[in-house]
């Protein structure tokens, strides 16, 4: 059994010590929040714009990246970083185009806006899904993702470990968006340097491996040893393709993934919309630059396990019922950290966690507060009490979460496979009602829920018809392949480009036919001018997508 020792207990308290201890100051410093919702939920005009981009790379890093990607890059390579390198492109479009839109119609939580743009139904349908899948799938996975990775570091019980967490993360939540959007400046700090250590260490032993040192040697090694782990677009003869179908990475589902994740997101959103515009797109900007990083911390230590796997290392350790486990990689190389080192990496790891489960459960405590208690149950709820009721709802999602959590199957699925596969038969939909809301007033309310609800249920068909009918005739269109049976059947993500498409179809002829009946859409206010950027966010926008050009022509 894996153990801290107790200079790695010392580094972890101090970590811990200074992240209570801030929250608690900036907590007394800012005692308004317990009395204004908007404040308490939005932190309204008070974060920074560095706060606000530490504050998305925190709540949106957690254990299923640092397990899950590392995982992946162990099992398929750097190609898994599209999900982070493509995420950077996306905030720049969020920042110009969705951020804009929300501000402009002072827009504070998503159901809020599908209230004003279509109707109070489609509003109450997606608050109550938003909460289900917030609780029952994100921050169930989240924490026991994570209550699994430190349990397997520090030979901790993991139902003790869950527990730790969820009562961590409560107390940080407790105090508002302020306080969760100032200490996850310090979480990124600690996230960010105790995931370069370990990148470090892992590159020097791939190094040290193959008798040189340095980690530009071990990072020229590992190109060399694993060539075909450092190419970011797969063919279909890729056993991996199924999972990162070729070109759709670059300009097909993952789009929808990603956009639906960075624009139309409460988790995420709501870090920015409490600022005024100038404020938001650079915090937005700033949240693209730390993703241009991440995979540096999450990606290449699985490429050097893998390397190091190869040459005969950790052939007991990455074993799970007789077969390689790749989520086993990133563990390992913590496990071999030295004393203090090892202490850091687990604050690192555990602030990762704990940024995300306080960023989920204020988010879910905005919807029911905001979005169902005040609209539908207590309408003349004064701000005292939307605070108090707020604060329960976070404590009581953390309790189900903490129960619910061991009976998921989480561990079965792997962590990053489970939130993409659950919110994956949603997110096209979503996403199709929110971007046709913003850009097309012509959109109806019936024509919304069209493509909430049928998008579901074609994401199932889609899903499940292999089992019924070999989709081998879509091959030669490029939109099937064989899976490892031989059966043919649509990739995942090309699989929600496809419902996407046909969504927007949908929508389409259903607010063409509404509106020549005389049904009036509910437009938003939406003018040219207010995706005009400044000089400053211009040039940084810039800079971002040549080094995203450059990695693509690198890695390609």
């Amino acid at each position: 059994m894996q153990t801290l020792a107790t200079q790695d207990y010392i580094v972890f308290f101090a970590y811990f010590v200074i992240i209570v201890g801030y929250g608690l100051w900036i907590y007394n410093r800012k005692k308004k929040a317990q009395t204004s919702s908007n404040d308490y939920f939005l932190a309204e005009g008070s974060l920074t714009w560095w706060a606000i981009g530490a504050s998305l790379i925190a709540s949106n890093i957690s254990a299923e990246q640092f397990i899950g990607m590392s995982g992946s890059g162990f099992k398929m390579g750097l190609a898994i970083a599209t999900y982070e390198w493509m995420a950077a492109a996306t905030l720049i479009i969020v920042a110009i185009f969705f951020m804009p839109v929300y501000l402009k119609n002072k827009i504070f939580t998503m159901p809020q806006y599908l209230n004003k743009r279509y109707n109070s139904n489609v509003a109450m349908i997606m608050a109550v899904f938003w909460l289900l899948l917030y609780v029952l799938v994100n921050l169930t996975s989240i924490l026991y993702l994570g209550a699994l990775a430190i349990s397997s570091i520090s030979g901790l019980n993991i139902t003790f470990c869950m527990v730790f967490l969820a009562i961590f993360a409560v107390m940080i939540t407790l105090g508002g968006m302020k306080v969760i959007g100032y200490t996850d400046v310090i979480q990124v700090f600690f996230l960010i340097l105790g995931g370069l250590v370990t990148t470090y260490l892992a590159l020097n032993l791939v190094a040290t491996e193959f008798g040189s040192e340095g980690v530009i040697s071990g990072f020229n090694l590992m190109r060399d040893k694993a060539d075909d782990h450092f190419h970011m677009i797969f063919d279909k003869s890729n056993p991996n393709y199924m999972d990162l179908p070729g070109l759709s990475v670059l300009i097909g589902g993952m789009l929808i993934i990603n956009l639906n994740y960075w624009g139309c997101n409460q988790y995420i959103t709501q870090r920015a919309l409490g600022a005024d515009l100038k404020t938001a797109r650079g915090g937005i900007l700033f949240a693209a630059f730390l993703k241009l990083l991440m995979p540096v911390i999450v990606v290449l230590p699985g490429i050097a396990a893998y390397v190091l796997y190869q040459s005969g290392h950790f052939q007991t350790e990455m074993l799970q019922d007789g077969s390689v486990n790749p989520d086993r990689a990133y563990p390992i190389l913590l496990n071999l950290l030295p004393v203090g080192l090892k202490g850091l990496s687990f604050a690192a790891l555990t602030a990762a966690i704990v940024a995300s489960l306080a960023g989920k459960a204020n988010s879910i405590a905005t919807i029911f507060t905001l979005d169902i208690y005040k609209e539908k149950i207590n309408v003349e709820a004064d701000e005292k009490k939307l605070v108090r009721i707020g604060k329960l709802t976070i404590i009581t999602a953390m309790i189900i979460a903490v129960v619910v959590a061991p009976f998921m199957g989480i561990d079965k699925k792997g962590g990053f496979q489970y939130i993409q596969e659950y919110t994956g038969f949603v997110s096209p939909g979503v996403f199709a009602m929110f971007i046709l809301g913003f850009f097309w007033k012509k959109t109806t309310s019936n024509a919304a829920l069209f493509a909430t609800i049928g998008g579901f249920l074609m994401s199932i068909l889609f899903k499940f018809m292999p089992a019924f009918v070999d989709l081998a005739f879509l091959h030669p269109m490029g939109f099937a392949v064989p899976n490892a049976d031989g059966v043919y059947e649509m990739p995942f993500i090309d699989r929600m480009g496809f419902v996407f498409g046909l969504c927007v179809i949908g929508m389409y002829f259903i607010s063409t036919y509404e509106t020549k009946k005389g049904v009036t859409p509910n437009g938003l206010e939406v003018d040219k001018a207010l995706f005009k950027m400044s000089p400053s966010f211009t040039v940084g926008m810039l800079v971002i997508l040549s080094l995203l050009a450059a990695l693509y022509s690198l890695f390609w």
